[in-house]
C-alpha cells in the first residue's frame, strides 16, 4: 500500500498532504516482520527494517535523502568527468551536478519522480522515463521493482529499456546505506570479497587499477572503526551468481547486500559526515564504475527495444 500517498479517487486536500514528503509518494511494504518504504523520488530506498531493527540508513520525511541515500541510479552511477563524453566523435555535455568536482553525478533521474507501475502487498514497481537531452540524446524508461520475498529479505531489480531509435550507452546502479540497528558503526565490520580495486584521483574518477590489498583489504573483514575510504572495487567474489557484501556485529547479528552477476562492481563509501552518525556505510551495487561513458570499462550499450536488468537485494540474519 501506499504510505502517505494518493490515490486517484482523493481529494486535492489528500493529495497535498501526501506531498508533503519531500521525497514524494511513500510506499510501505510489510511481510512478517520486514518493512521497506519506497519513494516516489528517484524510486529510492527510504528504509528497511526486519523486527524494528533497522537496516538501512533513513531520514526524515521533510528531508531529502542526505547523501543520495538508497536512490537508484540511472543511465550512469557515480561520475562522468566534466560533464563530458563523445558519442561518435561528437562531444556531449552533461550538467555539471557535482559543482565542487566539477563533474556529471549520479545519472539524471536522482531528481526525478517515479509513476506507479503496479504494486501488491508484498511488492511495487516504479518507473520514470529518460527523454532526450543534451548531454544523453537517447529515449529510456528506468524501472525499479522492490519485493520482500518469503525469506523476509528485499529483492530489487532495475531495467533499463530503451525506446530510442539508436544503441544507447549505460551504468546502472543504486546507493543504499547499511546499519544493523542501534549498534555503534564502531563497533561493526565491513567484508567484501573483491580481488581489484580502482585507484581514483582526488575527483573520485578512477585512472587504474590496483590489488585490493592493504587497507584496502576487505576479504577478512575490516574495523569499520578503521575505515574511511570512497572506492569501488571489481573482480568480485560470487557464488552461485552472487557476490555477498556483508556488516557483522559482535554478537554475530549481520547485514548483508547482495547483487547479480550483471553488477560487477561495488562502490564503498564509509564517511563520518553523514547526518546524524558517527559513521555511514553505503555499499552501492553498479554495473560500471565512474567515468564509464570515458573509459568504457563496465559500460553496455543497449540496442532499440532492447532491455536490461541488474539485481541486488539486502537480507539480514537477527
Amino acid at each position: 500500500m501506499q504510505y502517505g500517498g494518493a490515490m486517484p479517487s482523493e481529494s486535492a486536500g489528500e493529495q497535498t498532504e501526501s506531498r508533503r514528503f519531500a521525497s514524494g509518494r511513500q510506499y510501505e511494504l510489510r511481510r512478517g516482520d520486514a518493512l521497506a518504504i519506497v519513494t516516489e523520488l528517484a524510486a529510492g530506498l527510504r528504509l528497511f527494517s526486519r523486527g524494528g531493527v533497522q537496516l538501512t540508513e533513513s531520514y526524515d520525511g521533510d528531508e531529502l535523502p542526505p547523501g543520495a541515500t538508497g536512490i537508484t541510479l540511472a543511465p550512469w552511477a557515480n561520475r562522468v568527468e566534466d560533464g563530458v563524453w563523445y558519442l561518435d566523435g561528437t562531444k556531449q555535455q552533461l550538467d555539471i551536478t557535482e559543482v565542487g568536482r566539477n563533474n556529471a553525478s549520479h545519472g539524471l533521474l536522482r531528481n526525478a519522480s517515479y509513476a506507479l507501475v503496479d504494486e501488491d502487498e508484498f511488492s511495487v514497481t516504479l518507473e520514470a522515463v529518460i527523454f532526450p537531452q543534451h548531454g544523453y540524446p537517447f529515449l529510456a524508461r528506468h524501472r525499479v521493482r522492490y519485493e520482500i520475498d518469503a525469506e523476509l529479505a528485499l529483492r530489487v531489480s532495475q531495467t533499463l529499456i530503451n525506446d530510442s531509435q539508436d544503441a544507447a550507452p549505460f551504468v546502472l546502479g543504486a546507493h543504499p546505506y547499511l546499519r544493523l540497528g542501534d549498534t555503534a558503526p564502531e563497533e561493526l565490520r565491513l567484508t567484501v570479497h573483491a580481488a581489484t580495486r580502482l585507484v581514483a584521483d582526488e575527483r573520485l574518477i578512477p585512472r587504474g587499477a590496483a590489488p585490493a590489498d592493504g587497507e584496502y583489504a576487505l576479504g577478512g573483514g575490516a574495523a569499520v572503526a578503521e575505515l574511511d575510504i570512497d572506492v569501488a572495487y571489481t573482480d568480485l567474489e560470487f557464488d552461485g551468481g552472487t557476490a555477498r557484501h556483508v556488516l557483522s556485529a559482535p554478537d554475530g547479528r549481520s547485514v548483508t547486500l547482495e547483487q547479480d552477476e550483471n553488477c560487477g562492481y561495488v562502490h564503498v563509501f564509509v564517511t563520518g559526515n553523514f547526518p546524524g552518525r558517527s559513521k555511514a556505510v553505503a555499499i552501492e551495487p553498479m554495473t560500471g564504475p565512474a567515468n564509464a561513458f570515458n573509459s568504457g570499462e563496465g559500460l553496455r550499450w543497449l540496442e532499440p527495444g532492447a532491455s536490461f536488468t541488474m539485481r541486488w537485494g539486502i537480507s539480514a540474519a537477527l
